[in-house]
């Protein structure tokens, strides 16, 4: 995660008006964690950076630093867009979030479509959570991997993905994702619906879940809504 991250994570922090102490006694982590997090010195798991970007109320988009839109070079007004107009988004300009224990988060071409897409990738021992913490979130996810094998632990059920073997689940329900191969794990990953989802989703005491769930059991994709204003 570069430093620009961790300075966009403080600035959302400040002009909210919130303390590191704050934010950390909501996130159920360290006031220290959060400071190294925004200074750079650490990279957060998945459902940490979650965490906070959730509690914080950012977008994806806000904490790469994506405009909504591409720059012109011309003053002259472009024509509004269509949905029947594409979008290619070359590797090279892909935005990236790296995170802690070598997961690798790639935001791939996006509009105001219902589908948040992204390209992930696993390093050998990689996980969603090095806590070993389910998370929960809004929508409904579906993947297909491209290389490597990635296990995933829905619930009380182990599934193992090789190339080629797709999934589909609702988010909602606690899930893990751990590449236990010394091989990467790549895949294309799409959440469906999160908007729809997120005004619905329960909250802590009515799931009736133990803390130590709920601190990791944000709702990731929240943060994303913004995508493709």
């Amino acid at each position: 995660m570069t430093d620009d991250i961790g300075q966009r994570l403080r600035d959302a922090r400040l002009q909210r008006g919130m303390s590191l102490r704050s934010v950390a006694s909501s996130l159920g982590v360290s006031a220290s964690l959060i400071s190294q997090v925004e200074t750079g010195k650490t990279q957060p798991s998945v459902s940490t950076l979650y965490a906070i970007v959730t509690h914080l109320g950012i977008s994806i988009d806000e904490l790469l630093g994506v405009s909504a839109t591409a720059p012109t070079e011309t003053t002259v007004p472009s024509p509004a867009p269509t949905s029947s107009d594409p979008t290619v988004q070359h590797a090279a300009d892909n935005a990236v979030l790296d995170m802690e224990n070598g997961v690798r988060w790639e935001r791939l071409a996006a509009g105001a479509g219902p589908a948040d897409a992204l390209l992930v990738t696993y390093q050998p021992g990689a996980s969603s959570s090095v806590e070993g913490k389910m998370m929960r979130h809004a929508g409904m996810e579906y993947a297909y991997l491209l290389e490597g094998e990635l296990t995933l632990r829905l619930e009380f059920d182990t599934f193992t993905l090789r190339p080629g073997d797709s999934l589909h689940f609702d988010s909602i329900r606690p899930h893990l994702y751990v590449n236990q191969s010394d091989q990467i794990a790549r895949g294309i990953w799409f959440v469906v619906g999160r908007r729809e989802h997120n005004q619905a989703m329960p909250s802590a005491g009515q799931l009736g879940t133990p803390r130590e769930t709920i601190e990791s059991a944000v709702d990731v994709l929240r943060a994303m809504d913004d995508l493709g204003r």
